[in-house]
């Protein structure tokens, strides 16, 4: 390779020393660039895929374009007058159309101009890696190494990939990952999903609504184990009624598919066997730090960076390298990346400019929300939200609070109406002490946009007295949140 200080963008000739140096260009890296240049800081963002990141081409867009025209369908049905209207199957093609295009066919360059010509950054493609303090270098899908250097910080928003398990068999069975659950175009006959956890769920409601006969492994007892139990419990409910299998309780010892080609075994750990054309593994994430240099800085190659809550990095001297997204391992979501970048980019300008930090709880640049405040959406059928704690967890912590539960389908008109027969259940976990929200979770149709409303309370650490004379509109299915403080108050 020749070696080269600086690279050509359409801004024209680059410098090779910015005040901030991004390595990944995926939401996460784009909010950090755009609370840098509003800073008026230079910025140099290096990404080797695509413009965009895993979010926009391979994870939450797409999956949610296959998962809306199944889930419109099943509100359909539930609903007496329209359910007679439904007199067919979701069309495949017309749903792998909508997600092509929102996910521009895997086209990046709006993206990139956006990074370019809306914000004002320098774009280098290709594959960064950190090459010691400071100092960033470039290998070029054209064979050039371009060198940079940072004078302020350096951010690594470079996500995470899927964690394959060691299984026998694994590499001819050829499983697919999040990546082909949700680029593919063809329906299988029939589909192995493995995993309980939030991909797992969404990927078995979008293709067994898209028509696959879909079988569920998962190895906990429960599916979303981390989240409060009768999330599971509904969720699996609603599997069962749609027609997919779910295997609670055991483990995938060995894949086969002889020639690549063909159905693929699995052999579970309770001795049974069964077929499928395709196997889908949602076992966890990886974070994609394997080679980007972190060992010219004194890190361990391949291992979640360990950030401070203005997500810097830690054991780092000076203070410059800034970890935010997947790869901080604080919060494995999209959104709650962003939240980090806007804490990080505020950390940095202030740095920029030798100001002191406001890094206490709830400050300007410390990421509380990602241990107090943590929204998360499954779009499976039940829909589920819930933010902060679990009640289990919350008195894992050491707070001594009451749980309240709510049937959605029992209690509360505004769900009667959005659905006849409407199953669901609400809960807030109230600390006892303070007499605020910890968390609050919610499962049945349609309660994701319940979920902002939660946060709110619990990031504002809102008091039940004042959440008493937040009104909900009735007939809506936020009128849960009055049947909860009832149930509370007694």
């Amino acid at each position: 390779m020749t070696e080269t200080a600086t690279t050509d963008t359409k801004n024209g000739p680059a410098q090779d020393t910015y005040d901030v140096i991004v390595l990944g260009a995926g939401p996460v890296g784009q909010v950090l660039t755009e609370r840098a240049r509003a800073a008026g800081l230079s910025v140099a963002v290096v990404e080797r895929e695509l413009v965009g990141g895993e979010c926009s081409y391979w994870g939450c867009v797409p999956s949610k374009a296959l998962l809306r025209p199944v889930l419109a369908v099943s509100d359909a049905q539930r609903v007496d007058g329209a359910r007679e209207a439904v007199t067919g199957q979701v069309a495949p093609a017309g749903v792998f159309g909508r997600r092509d295009r929102y996910v521009t066919d895997w086209d990046d360059s709006g993206q990139a101009d956006w990074v370019t010509s809306g914000q004002g950054a320098v774009l280098v493609r290709g594959h960064g890696r950190l090459d010691g303090p400071r100092r960033v270098s470039v290998a070029t899908p054209d064979d050039r190494i371009v060198r940079l250097s940072a004078r302020h910080a350096v951010v690594l928003a470079t996500g995470s990939s899927p964690a394959l398990p060691d299984l026998p068999g694994i590499a001819e069975a050829r499983p697919w990952t999040n990546r082909q659950g949700t680029d593919s175009s063809t329906v299988p006959g029939r589909l192995a999903v493995v995993g309980g956890g939030p991909v797992g769920v969404e990927m078995a409601t979008a293709w067994n609504g898209l028509g696959s006969t879909v079988t569920l492994v998962v190895r906990e007892s429960g599916l979303l184990p981390r989240m409060e139990p009768f999330v599971g419990e509904l969720v699996g409910q609603g599997f069962k009624e749609s027609g997919v299998e779910v295997r609670l309780g055991v483990t995938v010892t060995e894949l086969s598919r002889p020639g690549g080609t063909g159905p693929v075994r699995l052999v579970l750990d309770d001795g049974s066997e069964f077929e499928a054309d395709e196997v889908l593994l949602a076992t966890g994430r990886k974070p994609n730090t394997g080679d980007i240099g972190l060992h010219t800085v004194g890190l361990t190659a391949g291992s979640w960076p360990d950030v401070d809550d203005s997500c810097r990095v830690r054991g780092v001297a000076g203070g410059w390298l800034y970890a935010v997204g997947d790869l901080n391992h604080r919060a494995l979501l999209t959104h709650q990346g962003k939240y980090q970048s806007r804490i990080a980019g505020a950390a940095i300008a202030a740095q920029a400019a030798g100001r002191s930090l406001d890094d206490a709880p709830w400050g300007a640049h410390a990421a509380t929300a990602d241990t107090a405040a943590v929204p998360q959406a499954v779009f499976t059928d039940p829909e589920v939200g819930a933010v902060g704690l679990s009640a289990a967890q919350a008195q894992r912590a050491g707070h001594r609070v009451r749980a309240v539960d709510v049937d959605l389908g029992q209690q509360v008109v505004g769900a009667l109406l959005y659905a006849d027969g409407y199953q669901g259940r609400a809960r807030m976990v109230v600390d006892l002490d303070t007499e605020t929200l910890l968390g609050a979770t919610f499962v049945g149709p349609g309660v994701a946009e319940l979920l902002h409303s939660a946060t709110i309370a619990v990031a504002g650490q809102v008091p039940i007295g004042r959440l008493w004379h937040a009104v909900p509109c009735f007939p809506t299915i936020s009128e849960v949140w009055l049947r909860l403080l009832e149930a509370y108050r007694g």
